[in-house]
């Protein structure tokens, strides 16, 4: 047994033995009413997860945005991880990532006024404000909020990575969960995403016994679908952007990424003929004058027919917002959307499910 195995058994599982009876303590405080869930009267759809990190939140959300925005006035509340400011904040014209945070940054980029957005560590007092500030608002959706208890829910979407599911999985910090498995009772919906290309009914199928759902709950699997290239600064990029199918192995690639689980998205672009470099960093990360000297370094230096720098939709809004991004590069940088795909044609079946539960409880 290696020493990294003796090391975890010996005590990041007793530490996460801990941890789960703190956890199981609390939501059974919160079950028996002893902590206060509060309750607004507007519905509340919370999205989230049980493990930390990886598993598709921002995707999901600006996909129920998409299909809602239409039928509601949605207002986004996100804690703005990683943001250099505190408390209520309402996103305007004039936010930058560091004011809110990436993901809602990038969520008001591209719905703008037609979502309001806001974000808060405190998440009753964030709806509350977001409320009083625009009282138009008649849906919230709360960003990776899951564990926060002291909002009841009217709809709770909880995600689970098909590669990395919640029952192959420990505890924090033995293993990735914030919470136990059981804790995906509390979910109204469960969504298995990220799910290979290439999986059969029986697979899901096998997945969905593993899971054990109760009933009346929903499952839904989905998978990523990754759109054509984007320039990250259009006013200095050619008319036309490349196309990944028609690069060559005469060509050249640098990936750069600061998401939690960068993987899919290197897979995706290797999928492609021409010659990778991979640039990776930490999930959130701030990119320093260093990076951006280490990355014209890297790009300056591959010998290609053709060089372009690909990064993630969520990196994008940070380099376009970096001050020491080298103008001479903002030409061949370009970024990769990616989209969410129910599988089994169930996309409207989804967006129903929100719409009867979000009925159902408001009765």
């Amino acid at each position: 047994m290696s020493k990294r195995k003796i090391f975890s058994k010996l005590v990041l599982l007793p530490i996460s033995k801990i941890y789960g009876l703190v956890t199981a303590v609390r939501n059974l405080m919160f079950d028996l009413h002893i902590l206060k869930e509060r309750e607004f009267d507007v519905p509340v759809v919370v999205v989230g997860n049980l493990a930390v990190g990886g598993t598709g939140k921002t995707p999901h959300v600006e996909y129920i945005i998409e299909h809602l925005r239409h039928s509601y006035h949605i207002g986004v509340l996100s804690r703005g991880y990683k943001r250099g400011t505190h408390g209520f904040v309402m996103a305007t014209r004039n936010s930058r990532p560091i004011d809110i945070g990436d993901e809602p940054y990038q969520i008001y980029h591209k719905f703008g006024c037609e979502v309001a957005v806001a974000v808060c560590e405190d998440r009753v007092k964030g709806i509350t404000e977001m409320l009083r500030v625009d009282p138009h608002i008649d849906l919230i959706i709360l960003d990776d909020a899951f564990q926060h208890r002291y909002v009841k829910p009217t709809v709770a979407v909880v995600l689970t990575e098909y590669g990395r599911p919640v029952f192959k999985d420990k505890l924090l910090p033995y293993g990735r969960l914030r919470e136990s498995p059981k804790g995906m009772n509390r979910a109204d919906i469960v969504v298995a995403t990220k799910c290979p290309e290439r999986v059969t009914a029986l697979d899901l199928r096998i997945f969905e016994d593993n899971l054990k759902l109760m009933s009346g709950q929903k499952l839904f699997f989905s998978r990523y679908v990754y759109a054509n290239l984007q320039p990250v600064f259009p006013e200095q990029a050619p008319p036309v952007a490349p196309s990944l199918e028609w690069l060559t192995e005469e060509d050249r690639l640098l990936c750069v990424a600061g998401i939690a689980n960068p993987k899919p998205f290197v897979k995706f672009i290797k999928r492609f003929k021409p010659k990778v470099r991979v640039n990776l960093y930490p999930d959130h990360h701030t990119f320093t004058r260093k990076d951006m000297a280490t990355l014209q370094t890297r790009f300056e230096t591959m010998e290609g027919k053709r060089n372009f720098i690909i990064t993630t939709e969520k990196d994008a809004v940070r380099m376009m917002n970096c001050p020491y991004f080298p103008h001479d590069l903002k030409h061949a940088i370009y970024y990769l959307p990616v989209n969410v795909d129910f599988m089994r044609d169930e996309s409207d079946t989804f967006v129903e499910a929100i719409r009867k539960t979000i009925k159902s409880k408001r009765i």
